[in-house]
């Protein structure tokens, strides 16, 4: 049986300094290895990665790269009151604002925002997604 892990999400980019300074800018995060093709980010137990389209083609050895895709990456927070903050400076690091914060059927706050190549990006507080010291979140815990 297979262990329940993601262990790396890799997204494709046109152009990875302007990748790179939405993360790096917005959302702080440093990487902890790049070259001319790709950008990783340590995060609690995954990695996510930013990879050259010609690049990440070539790995995938395919030339169809679909974009914009229909998913979401959230980034939970905290409290509500970091949602609004967050989002505002990842749309000042080059991202730019999909759905402005606001209250969901179930409570807390979120909101979306894209990166520079149409990832999107869910900046969302919920307080039935509790975060750990190390954080990390469980479904209803």
């Amino acid at each position: 049986m297979a262990e329940h892990r993601v262990s790396l999400i890799t997204l494709g980019t046109r152009d990875l300094a302007k990748s790179r300074r939405f993360y790096v800018e917005g959302f702080e995060w440093e990487p902890v290895f790049e070259n001319e093709e790709i950008v990783f980010y340590q995060l609690n137990g995954v990695i996510l990665a930013t990879f050259a389209d010609a690049a990440l083609k070539h790995d995938m050895a395919t030339d169809d790269i679909r974009r914009p895709g229909a998913f979401a990456i959230a980034h939970n927070v905290r409290d509500r009151s970091e949602v609004e903050p967050l989002m505002e400076k990842l749309a000042n690091a080059g991202g730019h604002v999909l759905r402005p914060a606001d209250e969901p059927p179930i409570g807390g706050l979120r909101g979306y925002v894209a990166d520079p190549d149409e990832h999107a990006w869910e900046i969302a507080y919920n307080p039935g997604f509790p975060i750990d010291a190390d954080g990390n979140i469980r479904f209803g815990s």
